[in-house]
């Protein structure tokens, strides 16, 4: 069940009325404003029971939000995981056989594998690919802080640090560590990439707190690039909070485990014991060490837990 402090404020909707889009692609919808700007994807449910995206994907669509100029891409990606939620198990929704925001890479979609999330991340690629900026709104399994999560590309860096939220920035200097998410497909994983790609994590999967951010983060996101209108905050954004992903720990073994409770945003010394898996020791590499999304349980295969180190702070 979910954690006791998020009950389930927000469950599925049928979909189905969105399935036909207008692209050709299943659950893929594009309008464009016949005046020149940017392309902009805003893409919900690459993990099926992450459902704040839904609710502001779902959002955009019923309050007929149309781009001012430029064009805006709409998107619900793993509509099948979703589908599949059941409130008995409800952490099993997140996918069916492959994470499908670890699979965009060419080896992976232009392989022989076959799964309903390669089958969806193949479908999408064309729509994907269009975008010059992409926000692939997510949660998190535990109630923490929300934070976006982008590559250490400054245009990234650049966009979140001007929107007024979340205000924590994990980055990523070399990726995930664990497979090719869809903010880097293609040329989004490049130097000279078209514009920003950014997820972000917007609080507990169930909360509402999490689909009224979710919503609000995706005019912001709209807003910047001035697809809609949308007034600036009425005070002065906090300072980003930024964190360096140094590794990420892919669970070996049914025994991992972590030496005591945690959430997320726990912090350890240099040396300090933070997980084992089987005979292997997972200990911080550095002072403060930061734990981002630590696995709610031991799953062979899947995160374990993300390694971080606060960044320090500049001023331009």
């Amino acid at each position: 069940m979910p954690d006791a402090c998020a009950p389930f404020e927000v469950l599925p909707r049928d979909l189905s009325p969105y399935r036909a889009g207008n692209t050709g692609i299943d659950y893929v919808h594009r309008f464009a404003s016949g005046r020149p700007g940017p392309h902009v994807m805003v893409n919900a449910l690459t993990h099926g029971n992450e459902f704040c995206g839904m609710v502001a994907a779902c959002h955009l669509l019923d309050n007929n939000v149309r781009p001012a100029i430029g064009t805006l891409t709409v998107s619900f990606a793993n509509v099948e995981a979703y589908e599949s939620f059941d409130p008995a198990d409800p952490f099993a929704s997140r996918q069916i056989t492959h994470n499908l925001n670890r699979i965009w890479s060419d080896e992976w979609l232009g392989g022989d594998t076959d799964s309903e999330e390669l089958r969806r991340a193949r479908a999408m690629r064309p729509a994907v690919a269009l975008a010059d900026h992409i926000l692939d709104i997510h949660s998190t399994s535990r109630d923490v802080e929300p934070f976006w999560v982008y590559p250490d590309f400054a245009r990234n860096a650049q966009v979140a640090s001007a929107l007024p939220r979340p205000a924590v920035h994990l980055v990523m200097p070399s990726g995930l560590g664990s497979g090719t998410p869809l903010i880097q497909h293609g040329r989004h994983n490049r130097e000279d990439g078209p514009g920003a790609a950014l997820v972000v994590e917007c609080g507990q999967h169930f909360k509402q707190s999490s689909a009224d951010l979710a919503v609000a983060v995706a005019y912001d996101f709209l807003g910047h690039f001035g697809l809609v209108d949308r007034a600036p905050p009425s005070s002065a954004s906090p300072a980003p909070r930024r964190f360096e992903l140094l590794r990420t720990h892919v669970i070996a073994t049914p025994d991992f485990a972590f030496t005591r409770p945690v959430i997320g945003f726990e912090t350890f010394a240099q040396g300090e014991l933070i997980a084992t898996d089987g005979a292997l020791e997972i200990r911080a590499p550095c002072d403060d060490c930061t734990i981002f999304m630590p696995a709610r349980e031991a799953i062979v295969g899947r995160e374990g837990v993300y390694l971080t180190r606060p960044m320090v702070q500049t001023t331009d």
